[in-house]
C-alpha cells in the first residue's frame, strides 16, 4: 500500500524563521491554507499574499486556500466567543467536514502537503480533525502518515 506524508503547523506562538525553517526541513510541497479567515493579523507572515510570497521564495512551497476545510464562521464564535466545549466543536466539524465530503480531494494531491491554521498545537486544532478523518477515510486506499510540525 502506498504511503502519503500529511503535514499540519501552526503559526501562533512561533517566529517566522521558526515556522519556515520548520517548513522548509519537511519536506512538503504545498500548503494548504485551512483558515476561514486567513488575512489573520496574529502573524504578519501568515496573512494571505505574504505567505504565498514567502513559503515560495524561502521553502519552494506552493500555497493555497482551502475553505472547505475550514470550520463555519458560527462554529467558531459558538467555541471561541462563547466558550464553547472542545468535544461539542470537534463533533460539530466533523459532521460538517463529513457533509462537505472532504475525503473526495486526491489522496495522491495531499501527498507532502502542509495544513495550516493558526493554532500552535494540532490537538485543540481543526488541521488534527481533518487529517485524522482523511487518514480514516483513505485508510483502505493509501496509509496516510501525519507529521505535526
Amino acid at each position: 500500500m502506498k504511503t502519503i506524508d500529511l503535514f499540519t503547523i501552526g503559526f501562533t506562538k512561533t517566529t517566522a524563521k521558526d515556522f519556515f525553517t520548520r517548513l522548509k526541513k519537511s519536506g512538503a510541497t504545498k500548503i494548504i491554507d485551512v483558515r476561514l479567515n486567513n488575512v489573520s493579523q496574529l502573524a504578519g507572515f501568515a496573512k494571505q499574499d505574504d505567505l504565498r510570497y514567502f513559503a515560495k521564495e524561502i521553502c519552494d512551497v506552493d500555497y493555497v486556500h482551502n475553505v472547505d476545510l475550514a470550520p463555519t464562521k458560527a462554529m467558531l464564535d459558538d467555541y471561541k466567543k462563547h466558550k464553547g466545549s472542545w468535544d461539542d466543536y470537534e463533533k460539530k466539524f466533523r459532521k460538517l467536514i463529513s457533509d462537505r465530503k472532504i475525503e473526495q480531494i486526491p489522496y495522491a494531491s495531499m501527498d507532502k502537503a502542509c495544513l495550516l491554521c493558526s493554532e500552535d498545537t494540532a490537538d485543540h486544532c481543526h488541521r488534527r480533525i481533518v487529517s485524522e478523518y482523511l487518514k480514516e477515510k483513505w485508510q483502505n486506499q493509501v496509509d496516510v502518515n501525519i507529521i505535526n510540525l
